[in-house]
């Protein structure tokens, strides 16, 4: 078993080796699984890279995030410089509903609001937008559209689960309430957590996700 120690340096070594990523300015603390990250990046972008790659690592059971994005000299835009960029980039998007998503930005702070018909949907326009110049941080406020039909919603979930190679049916339980799936019990690695959550957003009648599965 790794010590906090150990993690750390693991953590350090994955972001070094992520070409994506400038980490000299980022800080690594781990206790019991938990690994804070600290310090700061020059985009929005790299702060998701940043994160993304610790939850490759082995041993990682939950991420605090506390990067600051600090732009560097001349990288800044104007508000309505980044909206517009947003705005063009959504509408190039074929995975997208015309006209449904509107993009706002406060200081650089991007919020993106409107109602869409699928998980992957409002996945594609966050991506969109994460790596236009000027912004420092992004909130994801589209919704989805409610489905009619979610009796079967829970078992549908696990008969999608038990066609995959990753998935023990007595560690990974799923519970809908409505729209509403719930995954609870434990799985080997964040790679099976995401998986879990992926294949659950990807039934017709799901309109959020509550992740609790453990990483053991």
């Amino acid at each position: 078993m790794s010590t906090d120690s150990d993690l750390q340096k693991l953590v350090l070594s994955e972001l070094a080796w992520e070409p994506s990523v400038t980490a000299g300015h980022i800080g690594v603390t781990a206790k019991a699984g938990v690994v804070t990250l600290s310090g700061h990046v020059e985009s929005y972008v790299q702060k998701f890279a940043a994160e993304k790659a610790v939850r490759r690592v082995k041993g990682v059971k939950a991420v605090a995030e506390e990067i600051e994005v600090r732009l560097p000299s001349g990288a800044s835009h104007a508000d309505d410089d980044i909206a517009s960029a947003a705005a063009h980039c959504i509408a190039w998007d074929v995975a997208l509903p015309r006209d449904a998503i509107i993009a706002k930005v406060e200081k650089g702070w991007v919020t993106l609001t409107g109602q869409v018909g699928w998980h992957y949907q409002q996945e594609a326009a966050e991506h969109d937008v994460r790596g236009l110049h000027g912004v420092i941080g992004l909130t994801n406020s589209i919704t989805l559209k409610p489905r009619v039909n979610v009796a079967n919603l829970s078992d549908d979930i696990m008969n999608a689960m038990g066609r995959s190679w990753f998935f023990d049916k007595e560690t990974v339980h799923v519970r809908a309430n409505g729209g509403k799936v719930t995954l609870t019990g434990t799985v080997p690695s964040w790679y099976d957590r995401e998986l879990a959550e992926t294949t659950a957003w990807s039934s017709a009648g799901t309109t959020a996700v509550e992740n609790d599965l453990a990483i053991v």
